[in-house]
């Protein structure tokens, strides 16, 4: 069997449309082969690419181990997987869309908390009253520590998101939220306002390049898609 570029594309929804599209305007058709609901995919104009159809945190962590070589999903997902990023995936291109903004909110009716210092100073007020920790839901696990750890604030807990985070605090689950976020009308809804300082990421959609060591062959069929995408090879 040849050896083969794995390209990875979002298997559903609008970003693997506009990621087709974004392909298709470079020349390269990507199609589904098999059953059309099926996980393998081709470039119709290069024998040496696979493509192949997963979620976007699939992608993230195929990339990280190297399982894929080219592949587009969230920068959220790739700095949520990894701690180090830059060590094992490249981001190649940021692509100008599925924009969303990784941020803390808090119920708004907390007139006095504007900033991440103010949640500090919350936090500590909440455990000598209640005797526990301010709970923070989200499915960030890992930007949240690193951003809370940043802002010096230690006194919460995590607690794991499986629906709907921004619902947390009506149902008493949390006080506070860490997600994402486009325009921030669902976050109005559900009562909840930004801190001033609580940008924790601004994400978008980005074409990644695992640092795995590639032949030459591989090399060359990378270059020439990145090219071809006009962007400088990595």
């Amino acid at each position: 069997m040849s050896e083969k570029l794995i390209l990875a594309v979002p298997s559903k929804g609008r970003l693997m449309e506009k990621t087709v599209n974004l392909f298709a305007d470079a020349g390269m058709h990507i199609v589904k082969t098999g059953h059309e609901r099926g996980y393998r995919g081709k470039i119709k104009e290069r024998d040496d690419v696979e493509v192949a159809f997963l979620s976007a945190s699939e992608i993230a962590a195929n990339l990280r181990h190297g399982e894929v070589h080219l592949g587009v999903t969230g920068e959220d997902l790739l700095r949520e997987l990894m701690d180090d990023m830059e060590a094992h995936v490249e981001i190649a291109k940021r692509l100008g869309f599925g924009h969303a903004d990784v941020i803390v909110a808090v119920p708004a009716s907390w007139i006095d908390v504007r900033d991440m210092a103010d949640l500090d100073e919350v936090a500590l007020a909440f455990h000598a009253r209640h005797g526990r920790r301010l709970r923070v839901a989200t499915k960030y696990i890992n930007l949240t520590r690193r951003f809370f750890a940043a802002h010096g604030l230690a006194g919460y807990r995590i607690v794991e998101s499986l629906g709907a985070t921004e619902g947390a605090p009506a149902a008493g689950t949390a006080q506070v939220i860490v997600d994402i976020t486009s325009t921030g009308s669902t976050l109005v809804a559900n009562h909840l306002k930004i801190l001033e300082d609580g940008l924790i990421l601004n994400s978008e959609a980005v074409l990644a390049a695992s640092r795995a060591n590639l032949s030459k062959t591989l090399e060359k069929t990378r270059e020439y898609i990145l090219s071809a995408l006009k962007i400088k090879a990595c």
